[in-house]
């Protein structure tokens, strides 16, 4: 003789359908914005044209240093990165214009040139040269970096840079 589930029980699976499967946006909210990378502008080479531009710009040398710190210079203590944060971005790398989270962002991405296919990096500078991400990858290990007034006492979101990254990748093999 087949059971006959008793009201409460069923009442609960069917909360739990109509609830846990789910996944559109409800009306009037605003959509979750994807990472996108914008056309071309003045907006990008608002530090310098080319990398050694940028990083050796009066506005953000400095910052790019602090944002690697010891990082920054080839050091032989442990930890320490096998190639310094410096060669991670050699002249020919990549200068785009990202918005992420309704922000624009200066993407520089660049890869270590005898180590290109392991050892990517990626600088996010945002336009008024107050934030600045990182990420550079050891052959399968990430490091994160965030310099900025928003930085105190935060953490760095891998997701929000690895969303980065995923981008400017797109548009690379593209």
């Amino acid at each position: 003789m087949p059971r006959i589930l008793r009201p409460e029980v069923l009442g609960v699976v069917i909360a739990l359908l109509t609830t846990a499967c789910s996944t559109s946006v409800p009306p009037g909210a605003p959509p979750r914005e994807a990472v996108g990378v914008l056309p071309a502008d003045a907006r990008a080479l608002r530090y310098g044209s080319s990398v050694p531009e940028v990083f050796n710009s009066p506005a953000m040398g400095e910052k790019v240093r602090n944002l690697f710190g010891k990082d920054w210079s080839p050091a032989p203590e442990s930890g320490a990165l096998q190639y310094s944060a410096a060669s991670y971005f050699p002249p020919n790398s990549s200068l785009r214009l990202l918005r992420i989270e309704g922000r624009d962002y200066i993407a520089i991405m660049g890869c270590v040139p005898e180590a290109c296919a392991t050892h990517p990096g990626l600088v996010l500078i945002q336009l008024d040269g107050n934030e600045l991400w990182a990420r550079l990858d050891e052959g399968g290990y990430s490091r994160y970096y965030g310099h900025g007034p928003a930085m105190t006492d935060a953490l760095v979101s891998p997701a929000f840079i690895d969303s980065a990254c995923r981008a400017v990748e797109r548009v690379d093999r593209a």
